[in-house]
C-alpha cells in the first residue's frame, strides 16, 4: 500500500493488528500507519488524518501541499499536519498536529482523492494569515494559473481570481484578510513558477512597466513560436527565467532553440538566472531596466501590452 490508512480502516478488512505493527509500516499519529520508504504523493500521506475523523478539514499548509501550490522553505520544513473542525467542535488535537477551529462556507470545503480538504480558493485565504505578500501573490498566481490550448502546455486553472475575490469577501473580520486583499490587486494568470511571480513583482516594485503574461510570439511562416514567461509586446522584449532545469542538455538545447526564434520574431531575449532575483535591488531590474530603455522605453511606469 502506497499511502497512509487509519487503523479502523485496516480493522473493517479484517488486517490483523499485528500486521499493522509491522517494522515497514510507521505511526505518525495515533490509529494512522504510513509504509516506510513510500512513495506516495502529499495528499495520499494525509488522507487517513480526515479517514479517522469525518470532523476534521486539511487545512493551510496541509491544504497547500494537496494542491501542489509553492510555498516557501521555511513553511515546507514544518513537520505538523494542519488540521481543522467546524466552529463549535473541539480543536483537533494529536501527535504531530496543528489544530484549528474555522468557520467553512458553501463550497469551501471539497472532497479530492477522498480527503476533505479546503478548496484553492479558501486555502489561499488561509495562507494569507502565513504568509508575506509576495509569497501569498505567488501562491495565488498557481492556483488561478492557465494557459490557452495553443499553449505548449495548455493549462486549466484550480480557481479563477473571482473566485479568490468571493471567498475573501465572505470573511471581513478574518485574520490575513487584509494581506489577502492586497494579494488580489497583484495576481494574474499565466505564471509557471513562484520565480516568474517574484520577477515580475520585482519589476514593478521598482518603478518598471508590468510585463504580461501567456503573449504568445509570431512567425508569418509558421505562427506561434514561442511563448515567453514574461513579455514587453510595446518593445518586443522577451524575459526568460532559468532555473535549475536548464542546465539539462536537453532543456539548454530547447532554450537555445527558443532564443533563435525569438530573434528570427524581431524580439530580444532576456535571460534571466536565480541569482539576478537576490537582495533588495536585483540585478533582474538592472539588466531588464537597461533592455527595456535600448528598445526604447521612455521611462514611464506603465504596464506594456499589445
Amino acid at each position: 500500500m502506497g499511502t497512509s490508512f487509519a487503523l479502523t480502516q485496516s480493522d473493517r478488512l479484517d488486517v490483523p493488528r499485528k500486521r499493522t505493527h509491522g517494522r515497514d509500516l510507521y505511526a505518525p499519529s495515533r490509529g494512522i500507519r504510513l509504509p516506510l520508504h513510500t512513495v506516495a504523493t502529499r495528499a495520499a500521506a494525509l488522507r487517513a488524518y480526515t479517514q479517522l475523523d469525518p470532523t476534521v478539514v486539511l487545512v493551510d499548509v496541509s491544504a497547500a501541499g494537496v494542491w501542489g501550490a509553492p510555498l516557501p522553505f521555511w513553511v515546507q520544513a514544518s513537520c505538523d499536519v494542519r488540521l481543522a473542525r467546524p466552529r463549535g467542535s473541539a480543536q483537533p488535537r494529536r501527535k504531530q498536529v496543528t489544530g484549528r477551529k474555522l468557520s467553512f462556507g458553501p463550497g469551501e470545503v471539497v472532497v479530492v482523492d477522498g480527503i476533505r480538504v479546503t478548496s484553492p480558493a479558501r486555502t489561499f485565504l488561509d495562507l494569507a494569515e502565513l504568509l508575506p505578500l509576495h509569497d501569498l501573490v505567488a501562491a495565488g498566481d498557481y492556483f488561478v494559473n492557465e494557459h490557452p490550448e495553443d499553449h505548449p502546455r495548455p493549462r486549466t486553472p484550480l480557481c479563477t481570481v473571482a473566485e479568490l475575490r468571493r471567498v475573501v469577501a465572505a470573511h471581513p473580520g478574518k485574520r490575513g484578510v487584509k494581506n489577502a486583499r492586497a494579494a488580489l490587486d497583484l495576481i494574474r494568470e499565466g505564471a509557471d513558477s513562484p520565480q516568474e511571480t517574484f520577477l515580475r513583482l520585482a519589476l514593478t516594485d521598482h518603478g518598471l512597466p508590468e510585463p504580461v503574461l501567456n503573449h504568445a510570439l509570431i512567425l508569418p511562416w509558421r505562427g506561434p513560436c514561442a511563448w515567453p514567461d514574461l513579455a514587453y509586446p510595446d518593445w518586443r522584449l522577451s524575459l526568460q527565467y532559468d532555473g535549475e532545469t536548464h542546465r539539462d542538455p536537453e532543456q539548454f538545447r530547447r532554450d537555445f532553440e527558443r532564443q533563435r526564434l525569438t530573434e528570427e520574431a524581431g524580439w530580444t531575449e532576456v535571460r534571466i538566472g536565480h541569482g539576478d532575483l537576490k537582495g533588495s535591488r536585483p540585478f533582474a531590474v538592472v539588466r531588464v531596466r537597461e533592455a527595456l530603455r535600448k528598445a526604447g522605453w521612455g521611462g514611464a511606469p506603465t504596464r506594456g501590452n499589445s
